[in-house]
């Protein structure tokens, strides 16, 4: 079964520049820097350094934004090479040749390149770069120099462990690059540059390991990076809406995560990981629903525990999406379907209560949800504390008033406790959005309804693609070797092979004959 087979072709088209400030530079330095100030509209940080080249009467200019550069950097290695460390042997008539001498033998700087035009130059400077400027040259030499504050490497909040590596990515792209090379050290790890957005122009960095991952997913991947056409994306969040197969479907069709160690094992299954500079949250690709319920730590773990953790999620899913409508459905149509005891004791407990238990679960579910929220807004140190003992003082305070019945707040309590144990958050907002569909099936026709909500579910699943490959993989298609890893986990010395779905160049994970 074949990758491209799966490729959904569809018909965004790849941006076009915009060319309005491409204007060449002119050997004039004053008319260069008045063209950058119009540009630019003078801003208060903008500086411009013009100075004579010592020992001649060549006219020099350096040009940065306050903030985004190493001030220190740039007066150590650039101005006060030019101005101190050249002889005046080294100064040419010739511009050129001059320009050449800078950039080979005085700037002390490892990374220089050159720069043509007016747009290379500002968006160069707004990215943290130097430029130096050189009278009668039509063209620049654009130092990196970026330098400005970043929060330090720290451990994910959103994906905490127990057993595992403590670090995690942050909002500075050179970093994220860093530590991705920190895990991988091979020669065949690559990171392909692209510049998104029209206005904020920010760097984006697919990263793969080019003898693994299969070409036409990489193909199908660049593709639709260069179909992003808008004018900022300030997070990861904002490419992974633009790329993905189905906006309309509720289920995450690219993964986000925040921890190098579960990217690194995903380039490793021969996946991308997209990195957007100014977002700790990065993003694999292509994704399944299998993944999604899979976490790093159930390989730091031994396989038996790996495996009770893998099946509790399963379970936790179940409960998540099922368990409000199934009450609904047995006391609302199919009470015969319920032991004696327990029956009697659920009427019982809904004696005096004035709604049904649609309306019930209703209530409760959408007041868990305004918890949730209220949770996860407020400052961490009252956030918790407000979600339980908001739960705890309206749930009893709904029984005692007779509104709903101990058993339904029971019930909503497991439902929201479960969604917890899921690993993907986005998996649990999308099982949390499909509880509301099956409450209103359950309440109108019943375990009939969640059975032909069940069908839609999975007929939604198995059409649904992550970048041309089916999300329902390899549940459906059926690759019946990746079964070892999904719901079960064998032992590590087991696992020699990468998933058989992603049809990976190299297909061994380890060396069979030195072992």
């Amino acid at each position: 079964m074949r990758i491209n087979s799966f490729l959904n072709r569809n018909k965004k088209t790849v941006r076009e520049k915009d060319d309005s400030n491409n204007i060449q530079l002119v050997e004039s330095l004053d008319k260069n820097l008045r063209n950058l100030r119009t540009l630019l509209d003078e801003p208060d940080d903008l500086v411009i350094r013009t100075f004579t080249i010592r020992g001649s009467e060549h006219k020099c200019a350096t040009v940065y934004i306050e903030g985004l550069v190493d001030g220190a950097y740039v007066r150590n290695h650039i101005i006060e090479n030019l101005q101190l460390k050249i002889v005046r042997e080294q100064i040419p008539d010739n511009k050129q040749k001059l320009l050449d001498i800078l950039n080979q033998e005085i700037l002390s700087t490892s990374t220089i390149k050159e720069g043509y035009t007016l747009d290379d130059v500002s968006n160069e400077i707004l990215s943290g770069s130097t430029v130096l400027y050189l009278d009668g040259l039509d063209k620049v030499l654009i130092i990196s120099t970026q330098g400005w504050d970043k929060r330090d490497i720290q451990e994910p909040i959103t994906e905490s462990l127990i057993r595992g590596p403590r670090d995690g990515f942050v909002e500075d792209l050179r970093t994220n690059i860093v530590l991705m090379r920190r895990y991988i050290q091979d020669q065949n790890l690559r990171f392909k540059t692209y510049q998104i957005g029209r206005r904020s122009k920010k760097n984006l960095v697919v990263t793969y390991i080019a003898d693994v991952i299969h070409p036409d997913i990489l193909k199908e991947i660049n593709r639709r990076l260069e179909s992003i056409d808008t004018d900022d994306a300030p997070e990861s969040g904002f490419v992974e809406q633009w790329i993905e197969d189905d906006y309309l479907s509720p289920f995450p069709q690219l993964m986000n995560t925040e921890r190098p160690d579960k990217a690194s094992s995903a380039l490793l299954q021969g996946k991308a990981v997209i990195m957007l500079d100014g977002s700790p949250f990065v993003l694999i690709a292509p994704t399944t629903l299998g993944s999604s319920m899979q976490s790093p730590e159930d390989y730091y773990e031994r396989w038996t525990i790996g495996t009770l953790l893998r099946i509790l999620r399963y379970i936790a899913a179940f409960i998540a999406i099922f368990l409000p409508s199934l009450y609904i459905a047995l006391v609302s149509f199919h009470p015969g379907m319920i032991p004696t005891n327990l029956t009697f004791s659920i009427a019982a407990s809904r004696q005096g209560v004035p709604f049904t238990p649609l309306i019930e679960a209703l209530l409760m579910a959408v007041t868990m949800e305004l918890l949730r929220e209220a949770g996860a807004r407020l400052p961490k140190t009252i956030g918790q504390t407000i979600g339980i003992v908001g739960g705890l003082v309206i749930g009893d305070a709904a029984v005692q008033a007779g509104i709903v019945s101990p058993i339904m707040v029971i019930v909503v309590a497991l439902n929201a406790i479960a969604s917890f144990a899921l690993p993907a958050y986005s998996l649990a907002i999308a099982f949390r959005i499909i509880l509301f569909g099956f409450i209103f099936l359950s309440g109108m026709f019943g375990l009939y309804g969640i059975i032909i909500g069940y069908i839609m579910v999975n007929i939604h699943i198995v059409n649904l693609k992550s970048i041309g490959v089916p999300y329902s993989t390899p549940f459906a298609p059926t690759f019946f070797k990746d079964w070892e890893d999904l719901i079960f986990r064998k032992p590590i010395p087991l696992l020699t092979k990468r998933p058989q779905y992603m049809e990976t160049k190299d297909k061994q994970s380890t060396d069979k004959e030195n072992r």
